[in-house]
């Protein structure tokens, strides 16, 4: 057989996802969760796509002949450890939710469903999408270009009080950053709808002022949140 011919662009990535992928044993990797409990919750979970390969014109041979120039290969699992959404259901999110909580999670199209089985894993009723991400950039995708992600609000109990403000948009456009980074307007706008609660961002990366915290990667150093006017500042 014609080695080179029969060269597919799926035989490449599956080399590579061998090498790239990031393992991750739960138990030996995430500390174990405060002994609080919290009013709201705000995670972006890892989820695992299964090694699924993101597409663009790289991967047709007639543009890219015999694959002489590197394909574009991206998955969430060789930028972080990433969770089945069975090992997602094991963290005992129940422990710190208190009797009337809400919980802001990050999501995608594909895993939508996903997250709604996640959210009453943990104790949550699903309520609505709470916001929805235009990152302004597109992806490649097998049915429309991927350009949002969103976040979906459960509730337990009643919504906590009292409340702040209540004129927060729910489609909110921001430049994409790093992989899977999310952009801080976000946590700003949850903290200004729910200043004086006690608050928890889950899965995270940085540490602000005000929030207590639970990840993998979260530094040492506590930064202050912007508000929202800074960030769109910023943002020009």
């Amino acid at each position: 057989m014609d080695t080179i011919n029969s060269k597919t662009a799926y035989s490449i990535y599956n080399v590579a996802q061998k090498k790239r992928t990031k393992i991750n044993p739960l138990e030996q990797i995430y500390p174990e969760l405060p002994k609080k409990k919290y009013d709201i919750i705000y995670a972006d979970p890892p989820w695992d796509y299964g090694g699924k390969m993101q597409y663009d014109k790289s991967t047709i041979k007639s543009e890219n002949h015999n694959f002489e120039k590197n394909i574009f290969i991206s998955s969430a699992s060789f930028k972080y450890p990433t969770l089945k959404l069975k090992d997602l259901q094991k963290l005992d999110i129940r422990s710190i939710a208190n009797d009337d909580c809400l919980l802001f999670m990050w999501t995608t199209g594909p895993q939508l469903a996903n997250s709604i089985l996640l959210g009453e894993t943990w104790g949550f009723e699903y309520k609505t999408v709470a916001f929805v991400w235009d990152k302004k950039m597109h992806n490649p995708g097998r049915y429309t270009l991927s350009q949002t992600e969103f976040i979906l609000v459960f509730k337990k109990g009643k919504i906590p009080q009292p409340r702040g403000a209540r004129n927060i948009r729910q489609l909110i456009a921001y430049k994409r950053g790093k992989h899977s980074e999310k952009p801080e307007t976000f946590i700003s706008a949850i903290s200004e709808m729910f200043p004086t609660q006690r608050k928890i961002e889950l899965f995270a990366r940085k540490n602000y002022l005000g929030w207590d915290n639970w990840g993998l990667e979260v530094p040492d150093r506590p930064i202050t949140i912007k508000t929202r006017e800074e960030l769109d500042n910023q943002e020009g």
